[in-house]
């Protein structure tokens, strides 16, 4: 039990979200999440599921029964930007795409200046 309260904290600091955060898109009290993550109960089936959904790990990882993958540094910022993408509005996640885009434009621009022309 203390594995997986340890796994919960350690994976909800690695995405940059509160536990408090984590209660509330799982939809889930945060009195009943801070017992999960203290390791005085356990969540039921149901709650288990939408825990592993909003952290990006299987329930598996979470339990201990499987190791997580190995991430790189990019890969757990692209978790991090993904998890946050979840909880936007269409409205903000269409001005996160756009300005994502504007970010990334200028750099596929100087790459394909740089390739040579035949």
């Amino acid at each position: 039990m203390d594995g997986f309260a340890r796994r919960l904290r350690e994976r909800a600091e690695e995405l940059g979200i509160s536990n408090a955060e984590v209660a509330r898109r799982c939809g889930l009290g945060e009195r009943q999440y801070a017992y999960y993550t203290a390791g005085t109960r356990e969540p039921n089936l149901q709650a288990l599921v939408k825990i592993s959904r909003i952290l990006g790990s299987s329930s598996d990882e979470l339990l201990g029964m499987a190791d997580p993958p190995s991430r790189t540094e990019r890969e757990r910022l692209l978790d991090r930007l993904s998890l946050a993408a979840t909880s936007l509005t269409d409205q903000e996640l269409r001005t996160v795409v756009a300005q994502t885009e504007a970010l990334a434009s200028p750099r596929t621009k100087r790459i394909s200046k740089k390739s040579p022309t035949f």
